[in-house]
């Protein structure tokens, strides 16, 4: 079942990538549920396993394009997010103080400060793209205008996921033109 699970977020990542076409150092929101892979309810049934089988799938793509990865908390720390200190530094992201365990942040969160060089926490990020594994509503962590990406996977494990891209704002009126 991990293989599953880790075979299913690495192709549901590298069709998000192909659809987003991000500029390296761009970030993307992950937000996981390891209960939902298992066919549990978010929040019930936490898994570190599960949710280090769907952060092997993942990172690993990011990080061969040169992009960076913000993995969302649970709502117990308020789906703060866990990056790279280089990412909060360079966006000028406030850093604060916690460090998520898996029944206070989830296993994915978790496994995240595990596995980065320079782990920290932040509160808030604008993603330019995002996966959403299990419902864990990342919406509030991608840039103003979000664009469904429809992925030809729609579940990892038992946990539905949605993807998003990015666009710049269009402003203007009606004599604006757009590249």
């Amino acid at each position: 079942m991990l293989s599953e699970i880790r075979s299913q977020a690495q192709s549901a990542m590298r069709e998000l990538l192909e659809k987003a076409n991000l500029a390296p150092g761009s970030l993307v929101v992950v937000g996981c549920s390891s209960s939902e892979i298992g066919g549990g309810v978010i929040g019930h049934a936490s898994s570190l396993e599960l949710a280090e089988a769907a952060f092997e799938g993942l990172y690993p793509e990011l990080r061969q394009r040169g992009l960076f990865l913000a993995a969302q908390c649970c709502e117990h720390l308020n789906r703060a997010l866990i990056v790279e200190r280089e990412v909060a530094e360079k966006r000028g992201y406030e850093i604060v103080c916690v460090v998520p365990k898996p029944k206070a942040g989830g296993s994915f969160a978790t496994t995240a400060w595990a596995r980065f060089d320079d782990p920290v926490a932040v509160e808030h990020v604008a993603a330019e793209a995002g996966l959403d594994i299990g419902l864990t509503l990342i919406g509030m962590h991608l840039r103003h205008v979000a664009v469904p990406a429809r992925l030809k996977l729609d579940h990892i494990g038992n946990a539905h996921i949605t993807a998003a891209t990015t666009r710049p704002k269009y402003i203007g009126g009606i004599r604006a033109q757009y590249e």
